[in-house]
């Protein structure tokens, strides 16, 4: 089952990966869950990771703790998703 607002969430991360990393909309289009993103794009470095967080956080107007960022969160695009919308849909 997809919690309500979960594609918003969805768009909102596709959006801001495409904005901060320079993708194409061709690329970020093809993501899904299972997408693998740190170590894996190589624009997703360790200093995009801060942009493509802060932008998130203004975006769905959330707070991301220092202590939650983890390699786990942005193994793949599935994970990135459903952290954000674990932060926004509660």
């Amino acid at each position: 089952m997809i919690p309500e607002g979960k594609p918003e969430v969805d768009a909102t991360v596709r959006a801001v990966l495409k904005d901060v990393l320079a993708l194409s909309d061709e690329r970020v289009a093809a993501f899904d869950d299972t997408t693998p993103l740190f170590g894996a794009l190589p624009e997703l470095d360790s200093m995009a990771v801060a942009g493509v967080l802060t932008e998130i956080e203004d975006r769905l107007g959330i707070v991301i703790d220092d202590d939650e960022v983890d390699g786990d969160m942005l193994e793949t695009f599935g994970a990135l998703t459903t952290f954000a919308a674990g932060k926004t849909l509660v």
